[in-house]
């Protein structure tokens, strides 16, 4: 189990979301059996996870952009009120 959740993680974002979708038309179409919904809902948890993981990323990053005296963007550093919680 451990090195098929990883693989997922790896895959870009859109890539993940794209399978989510694939994984949710199947499973609504009701041409499953139950075995065969099972392992879809099973693999589409862990979509989500990873997808969920991926936008908490971003909003970090979001969250860390500051505009410098130039106006440029850049990552300001973590600061430690946030890194504790």
């Amino acid at each position: 189990m451990g090195p098929n959740i990883s693989a997922k993680a790896n895959l870009p974002f859109e890539d993940s979301l794209k399978k989510l979708e694939t994984i949710v038309d199947a499973m609504e179409s009701g041409d499953l059996p139950l075995e065969s919904l099972l392992a879809k809902y099973e693999e589409g948890m862990k979509l989500a996870q990873v997808c969920q993981e991926k936008l908490a990323e971003a909003e970090l990053k979001i969250q860390q952009l500051e505009k410098t005296a130039s106006g440029e963007m850049k990552l300001k550093p973590l600061s430690p009120e946030l890194s504790e919680g």
